[in-house]
């Protein structure tokens, strides 16, 4: 008998009846795009929720990424770190900017603001930190070195969403934060995302830029794009909403439970809790010391999948590996070691809010037993 497949993931989905009502009444008001109703309710939820002044939502969570860099006005070289998922970088490459990789930090896998100096260029624009598996960077020290240069900061919090540093929204660093609602996230639309800004002005620059550059029914002002959000999935991500904060609280409990059972494997490493931070649980790393554990990573990687459990090496391999980008001089394994090692080493274990007991310790057994 094949055992079921336990999935990396499990999308957080709204009760039926209820999302069924909002459907009837989207069909009733016959407006299913540009900016209707649950749209702008959506926003306005999500601004309290987050604790955030503007959020502007998008289609996915790739196209806030450009439009950061565009409403910003982004050229020459963006600083950011390779051990991210590829369209951190691809949103660089897209607007005519050059990405520039520099290595992480080992305690949080985000980029490392001791390396980021000696990176800065006359040609250097900008930086774009990931809160990778939702584990806040140094934002302090980033914004010190933004501004001891000049520099703007884009923060890309695709796996962010509610996480907060004693009491405050990570989403309120920088100059801007992007974030992700694909179906893979701690809150989802569907697939959707947003871009989190400070003041009304930047918000509607934001707005122009995502509706083909529009200020007005015969006026362009920017060369935009179409991100837009359609009703339906505004009216399945408000009633997400409401129930995100049960999501990520059965999210913590699969976490404690992960940690205690893991604590004394040989070889085994994994990320504690962070003084002062409101996690959402967004991933589950462990990372794999092969000489320690008796197997290296790939190995217990494809022994989980030949059982039904799917992990994911999440982020491997690294962007600054891809044949698009390994030309650049940054790209080079020996700027980048720690991401490198962290890349070898990394399995995300399955974490969502729908995990059962049997599941949790069907997955532990896989990594106590090899």
């Amino acid at each position: 008998m094949v055992n079921k497949q336990i999935t990396v993931t499990s999308p957080l989905l709204p009760n039926l009846d209820e999302f069924n009502e909002l459907l009837k009444e989207i069909w009733a008001s016959k407006w299913i795009t540009n900016n209707g109703q649950f749209h702008r309710q959506l926003e306005k939820a999500l601004c309290e929720y987050l604790k955030v002044p503007y959020i502007s939502l998008f289609t996915n969570g790739t196209l806030p990424l450009l439009t950061a860099l565009q409403a910003l006005r982004i050229t020459g070289e963006v600083i950011t770190t390779p051990y991210s998922f590829v369209a951190t970088t691809h949103s660089i490459w897209w607007n005519g900017c050059k990405p520039v990789f520099v290595d992480i930090e080992e305690e949080t896998c985000g980029i490392d603001p001791d390396k980021i100096e000696a990176a800065i260029t006359p040609k250097t624009t900008a930086i774009m930190p990931v809160h990778c598996y939702g584990k806040p960077v140094k934002m302090k020290r980033i914004q010190e070195i933004a501004d001891k240069y000049g520099l703007k900061v884009i923060y890309d919090a695709a796996h962010a969403f509610g996480v907060e540093v004693d009491g405050e929204s990570v989403l309120k660093a920088g100059d801007m934060s992007t974030l992700s609602f694909h179906a893979t996230k701690v809150y989802n639309t569907l697939e959707g995302g947003a871009l989190v800004c400070h003041d009304e002005k930047t918000k509607q620059r934001i707005d122009y830029l995502k509706n083909f550059g529009f200020a007005g029914e015969t006026e362009v002002v920017a060369p935009g794009i179409n991100s837009k959000v359609d009703e339906v999935r505004c009216a399945y991500g408000w009633l997400n909403l409401k129930q995100v904060d049960q999501a990520i609280a059965n999210r913590q409990k699969v976490a404690q439970k992960y940690r205690e059972a893991l604590k004394d494997v040989s070889g085994i490493r994994f990320f504690e809790d962070m003084p002062g931070v409101r996690h959402n649980y967004s991933y589950f790393p462990i990372f794999i010391n092969a000489a320690e554990y008796g197997m290296t990573r790939d190995e217990l990687y494809f022994k989980m999948k030949e059982d039904n459990v799917l992990g994911r090496r999440y982020f491997y391999p690294l962007i600054s590996t891809f044949s698009t980008y390994r030309g650049l001089s940054s790209a080079s394994p020996r700027n980048l070691p720690v991401a490198t090692k962290m890349a070898n080493e990394v399995i995300c274990l399955p974490m969502h809010h729908e995990l059962s007991e049997a599941d949790m310790e069907r997955i532990i057994n896989e990594v106590v037993t090899k």
